[in-house]
């Protein structure tokens, strides 16, 4: 109903675009939709896709990496961030949006409640991202360009003294818990930490430019890194600590960003700002399975609470494309009135509101996450980038703006 619901309100609403009519959803997995391109079908732009590492280098599916906590659904990797689905650990945090202000160096903090911020605090120099801690009990503000974490307690709001940390572009936490990973962007390096202490476990140098953005397999045995500077995907193993596969993207330039698996584990999505779309990825085989166009500038990827869909924010057109995970195929775009540059973000608690950065305008757009509707649009500072909606669904953090399990 809510999806009928969905395509009634796309087609009457003015600035609001359809692709084809929604199929019904058949599972809660990741298909290859019938409209994707196959990476072999597109002549004169794509080559073939190639790990540098070899095919037999893939990590194969098995036990679940030792000390995760097991899948709530073994169908659903998302199945614990159901709406209001709070731990204990965060039921009594307030209700807040952190936005780290990469530009401003500072943090603004939005009562997500009134639609406006409450307060500004300065941090390190270059903020990216506002991660939460694999416990929960710590938001981490990424100082990039300060070389520096900023923690924030989450129930009371507070901010603490700045951690050392060199290059801290974004920010991880393995399954288990037992190490952070610092995505160290400018010197090409996948940092495995202490994830208290933030000291150092060890550095993985990495043969590609850009790596920042990252999710884990369902078993949690490993990580798909995306590099956007030379259009390559790195396949990690977990427990090993190291690199096991390397992945061109088929494109004359690509420029890949944020990754998510689907529910059912099978099928990732990599989000390519310069192609403008989603590369569809086996991961287990660790080879592209075709490209479905989503929108100028395809940036920032978030699943719904009920696992149905997967929001992509096109941050060069001012638009999210919606997706079906059971069809594979895109259901809906949703324009911002007046264009925009949605970037990064997260879903309210609840689900219903889906809170994205306005990297290029500085603002943060509030959009009703099941009609698409710009509930508000919130001033805040300067190139807002990685902001963290909390408190959040979820067991625990994989890190980045709330990837929850």
């Amino acid at each position: 109903m809510l999806l009928s619901c969905l395509v009634l309100l796309l087609v009457a609403s003015a600035g609001v675009g359809c692709f084809s009519h929604p199929a019904a959803r058949t599972s809660s997995g990741g298909q290859v939709p019938d409209d994707a391109v196959p990476a072999s079908a597109m002549p004169g732009m794509f080559a073939s896709p190639s790990s540098s590492l070899g095919p037999d280098s893939a990590t194969q599916p098995g036990a679940p990496l030792p000390g995760m906590p097991p899948l709530l659904d073994p169908n659903d990797v998302y199945a614990a961030d159901r709406p209001g689905q709070l731990s204990p650990a965060v039921s009594g945090d307030p209700q807040l949006v952190y936005v780290p202000n990469l530009g401003s160096g500072t943090v603004s903090v939005i009562d997500p409640k009134q639609y406006k911020v409450i307060r500004t605090v300065r941090v390190g120099a270059g903020p990216q991202h506002v991660v939460p801690s694999w416990d929960l009990r710590t938001l981490w503000v990424n100082n990039d360009l300060g070389n520096s974490l900023t923690p924030i307690n989450p129930a009371t709001g507070a901010f603490g003294k700045p951690v050392p940390v060199a290059d801290p572009y974004n920010l991880y936490f393995t399954p288990d818990g037992k190490f952070a990973i610092v995505m160290s962007e400018a010197k090409h390096e996948i940092v495995f930490r202490d994830p208290h202490t933030m000291a150092v476990r060890k550095v993985v140098h990495v043969d590609c430019g850009g790596v920042n953005h990252a999710d884990f397999s369902a078993d949690g045995r490993y990580f798909i890194a995306t590099c956007e500077f030379t259009g390559d995907l790195l396949k990690v193993d977990t427990l090993g600590q190291k690199v096991v596969g390397r992945l061109h993207l088929p494109a004359r330039s690509p420029m890949p960003q944020d990754v998510k698996v689907s529910p059912d584990g099978r099928t990732w999505y990599v989000a390519d700002m310069q192609t403008s779309g989603l590369w569809i990825v086996d991961g287990d085989q660790f080879r592209v399975r075709g490209f479905l166009h989503t929108g100028n500038g395809a940036h920032g990827l978030y699943p719904s609470r009920d696992s149905r869909w997967l929001y992509i924010s096109n941050r060069g057109e001012g638009s999210i494309s919606v997706l079906d995970f059971g069809t594979g195929k895109l259901i809906a775009k949703w324009r911002l009135p007046g264009g925009g540059s949605p970037d990064m973000g997260g879903l309210s608690a609840d689900g219903k509101v889906l809170w994205l950065s306005g990297r290029y305008h500085g603002v943060v757009y509030a959009i009703d996450a099941h009609t698409g509707r710009l509930i508000a649009r919130i001033p805040v500072g300067s190139q807002p980038h990685g902001l963290c909606v909390w408190p959040q669904p979820g067991r625990y953090s994989l890190g980045h703006t709330g990837i929850m399990r």
